[in-house]
């Protein structure tokens, strides 16, 4: 019987979030900042503890609370979860970025994580010096790296820039070293969260069998955190479900998965406002989804959308100030995450021009070429000229697609895959077929 590598028992972290005042300034002056300091001098000499500013309010947050599991030596074990539920707080303390408020964790070994683009690499430094200063940040000899060197290159295609300063590297480039690094230089628990993301998918596919053969051929543990479910199954044998930074379950691959995709998902009904407001998302809020509702414009489907059909939503954004939006997009996504539709304004140029309060957007599809069956719908706002994500919900609610073509010998039986297709059927005479 496997022994446990990772043992967690109780684990939390709090975090103090800080709230200004309605309409007060969020930035002052240099003068102001002297005044206020020469002002208020005397006053912290009597009363040093006296909060400097009152007025802002202080909430404590739990990233995770009393989370407990275990974790055996060579698994492969996936934690899933929806945004918020605190997967990456949790492998930050597990990967030692950041201390936990409470609790306790056991790890046996050497610990890899890559959770961002180029963890762990200096950008000053050349991709060849970045592989040696990984290698000493883990505890490898010069000798162990020199001897994994040849693999690294070869398996991250870095070599024709290997002398080049990381910082000049894109970041599929980045990740695509960091990745390599962090798997070939043997350590026993390997960490990796969406970061893998960011490649392109030949080089998702090869990560993933990369991670499936440092467990399977070499014993070792790898802890990997991603949306794609189909990703998650494929390559793990066990996950570990968290919600709002609680443990829910820990199990087998594919009860978990299920149980995470059948959980709090709304089903919404057509031309009804679907409140998506407390959906779990990220973003920063400056500009958020309200409410959102469906239709497909056809009173005899009871405006159901249906295969091939026309799908119409109405969007309510809420805005605390006027601005332009370069990408407003929704998604149909399947049961295992799988982005199958994506209207994106940013895809034929439209910007968006919201005012400070409510807005409502209206999107229609011409034509949904989907096979019936129920599909989970994603809300997108962002500034891609700023780098900004105002608003981002994976899984805002869920929506059905039916079956509404009944000609010929009656209804016609769902499809095998996803797509729908045309296609032309006629019988050609023998004697027309040319050998």
């Amino acid at each position: 019987m496997s022994k446990s590598i990772i043992r967690v028992e109780n684990l939390s972290k709090k975090y103090i979030l800080s709230h200004q005042q309605e309409g007060k300034s969020r930035y002052n002056s240099l003068r102001e900042v002297i005044s206020n300091k020469a002002n208020s001098f005397g006053a912290k000499l009597v009363k040093s503890s006296e909060k400097v500013n009152s007025k802002d309010t202080h909430e404590e947050f739990w990233a995770l609370k009393d989370v407990s599991f275990e974790i055996k030596q060579g698994e492969r074990v996936g934690i899933v979860g929806r945004n918020g539920a605190g997967k990456s707080t949790l492998l930050k303390i597990l990967s030692r970025i950041t201390e936990p408020t409470d609790g306790k964790i056991s790890i046996k070994g050497r610990v890899a994580s890559l959770l961002e683009v180029g963890t762990g690499f200096h950008p000053e430094l050349t991709g060849r010096e970045n592989i040696f200063l990984n290698g000493a940040i883990l505890g490898m000899s010069k000798a162990e790296i020199k001897r994994k060197f040849d693999e690294i290159v070869a398996f991250a295609e870095v070599d024709k820039f290997l002398d080049t300063p990381v910082k000049r590297y894109s970041s599929g480039m980045y990740v695509r070293l960091a990745f390599s690094v962090a798997a070939h230089l043997e350590p026993e628990i390997l960490i990796v969260d969406e970061v893998l993301a960011v490649g392109d998918a030949q080089f998702q596919k090869k990560c993933l069998g990369k991670m499936q053969d440092v467990s399977q051929d070499e014993g070792r543990t790898v802890l990997f955190v991603s949306h794609n479910m189909d990703a998650i199954q494929r390559l793990c044998s066990q996950c570990v479900m968290l919600e709002r930074g609680r443990f829910i379950t820990q199990g087998d691959t594919d009860s978990i998965v299920l149980r995470y995709l059948t959980t709090n998902l709304f089903k919404a009904a057509p031309r009804q406002w679907i409140d998506v407001s407390q959906v779990s998302r990220v973003g920063s809020g400056e500009a958020r989804f309200e409410k959102a509702q469906y239709s497909s414009l056809n009173r005899l489907a009871d405006f159901q959308p249906y295969s091939e059909g026309p799908l119409e939503f109405l969007i309510d954004i809420v805005s605390d100030s006027s601005r332009s939006v370069g990408s407003l997009g929704i998604s149909l996504c399947d049961k295992l995450g799988n982005r199958l539709v994506n209207a994106d304004s940013l895809s034929i140029g439209e910007v968006i021009n919201l005012n400070k309060g409510n807005n409502i957007i209206k999107v229609k599809i011409n034509n949904v070429y989907l096979n019936p069956g129920f599909y989970t719908v994603a809300l997108w706002l962002a500034d891609p000229l700023v780098n900004c994500v105002f608003d981002y919900a994976e899984s805002a609610f869920e929506l059905e697609i039916i079956n509404l073509k009944t000609d010929g010998l009656g209804m016609r039986p769902n499809g095998d895959g996803v797509v729908t297709c045309k296609f032309e059927l006629s019988q050609i005479a023998l004697e027309m077929v040319k050998d």
